[in-house]
């Protein structure tokens, strides 16, 4: 496990060197090991960028997701090939994305359930998917199906809105019995979105993402939930309202989704309301940046050093350097809030902001194990005094979400290419972040 972030002093996070004293009193044994779990609709995205003209013609509402039937979706396939409108095609999936991601920054395990094409051929969506992923996301655990993966077109208008058609193919055929218990033990996260609970009625993929829940509720893994976009939350608010409250310990959502949900436009406003249904609220708001929010005991908030904000919430950023804890575990709970503005001010140009939100959800899910990791080789250490959810401080959590987004938003894949560059030597933390 790499530490999250970019640290002054090596001996910070002890993960490569064993320290003597440690080692002497049996606390710094081999058998520390975290992953992260997440169910999936496997599915190959396609970047392509057209005009309005294509998406009436394919009856495709501007700006929503549609799910459209396999014949539609190889006729605009072919379309988008023949007149070469195709950028880019790359495995997706909003867990997929974010695991994949997280394995990279982590440089450690995690477990993709969901199903994969038997047998796989090169060239076909199922090779394209296993040959984009991290060979550090273990896919030993996915469903072979016969027939195909999905398909997601992501179509970008010339004023850069987002339309997507979506090919189900056999994403949704995930059955609860290929949801193995196991998985689920040292298991830091189980990662799900909300595009799981919207299958036809005779897909199984609802009843295998209810399973894969209570299978991490009883081994007492956070349960975190990613929203996917507006217009699905919007369907069925009170729905998700219920959901996210009996379910949900980490909710991650844009500024759309967060209003679709609490009905408030302010990011800052929807992470105050989500709180009451959820512990940690991570929101991703384009050019405002990114913004989170999460519960802590009273006795040990932390109170920032930086200049307190305005906002809907005044001076919201004041105990920013607390970490989170569930709600439950407080015995005096306080809501904290922490902001931080777009990385360089946002890239000079974007080339798409496709899997945004899912590399900051992996930022966050790489300090959660981290912390669950560091607990178990030292858990004598003060910082594991209560139990929380972050291994950092909630402020530093946002930077590294931010850093890991923007590396996302300069490139053409939903997925990161590399890790985050190397600190600079001679550098300390806050200055390396101010960069």
């Amino acid at each position: 496990m790499r530490f999250p972030g970019r640290r002054k002093h090596k001996h910070y996070f002890p993960v490569r060197e064993r320290d003597p004293l440690l080692h002497h009193a049996g606390l710094d044994g081999p058998n520390a090991r975290v992953h992260v779990v997440g169910i999936d609709q496997t599915l190959v995205d396609i970047d392509a960028r057209v005009d309005d003209a294509l998406l009436a013609r394919y009856g495709l509402p501007k700006g929503d997701s549609t799910v459209i039937p396999g014949d539609r979706a190889a006729s605009l396939y072919d379309e988008l090939f023949s007149e070469k409108k195709i950028v880019s095609e790359f495995a997706g999936g909003t867990v997929g994305n974010t695991l994949h991601n997280y394995s990279l920054l982590a440089d450690d395990a995690s477990i993709l359930l969901g199903v994969m094409t038997d047998p796989i051929r090169v060239g076909t969506s199922g090779y394209r998917y296993v040959s984009n992923t991290s060979s550090r996301v273990n896919l030993d655990h996915l469903q072979p199906v016969d027939g195909p993966l999905g398909r997601c077109f992501a179509l970008v208008t010339p004023d850069g809105e987002r339309s997507f058609a979506i090919s189900a193919g056999k994403m949704n055929a995930l059955r609860p019995d290929s949801v193995p218990e196991h998985v689920f033990a040292e298991a830091a996260a189980l990662v799900i979105s909300a595009y799981l609970m919207r299958a036809e009625a005779d897909e199984p993929m609802p009843r295998a993402t209810l399973r894969a829940v209570d299978l991490a509720r009883k081994a007492g893994v956070p349960v975190v939930l990613t929203l996917g976009t507006r217009f699905i939350i919007a369907e069925r608010p009170d729905f998700w309202r219920a959901f996210v409250a009996e379910h949900v310990d980490v909710l991650a959502m844009n500024e759309e989704e967060g209003e679709a949900l609490t009905g408030a436009g302010d990011p800052l406003v929807a992470c105050e309301r989500a709180l009451d249904l959820a512990d940690v609220v991570l929101c991703t708001a384009g050019p405002t940046g990114l913004y989170m929010a999460g519960w802590t005991d009273d006795a040990v908030k932390r109170a920032t050093r930086y200049p307190l904000l305005p906002g809907a919430i005044p001076e919201f950023n004041r105990y920013e350097f607390s970490r989170p804890m569930k709600k439950a575990h407080c015995a005096s709970p306080l809501k904290v809030y922490a902001h931080i503005a777009p990385y360089h001010g946002g890239p000079a140009r974007i080339t798409s902001a496709n899997g945004a939100g899912d590399a900051a959800l992996s930022a966050l899910l790489h300090d959660m194990s981290a912390n669950l990791y560091h607990r178990a080789r030292v858990p004598s250490s003060a910082k594991h005094a209560r139990e929380f959810l972050t291994y950092s401080s909630m402020s530093q959590v946002c930077r590294y979400a931010n850093r890991v987004s923007y590396e996302v938003l300069v490139q053409s894949s939903p997925r990161l290419t590399r890790g985050l560059p190397e600190r600079e030597e001679g550098l300390n933390e806050e200055a390396y972040w101010a960069l």
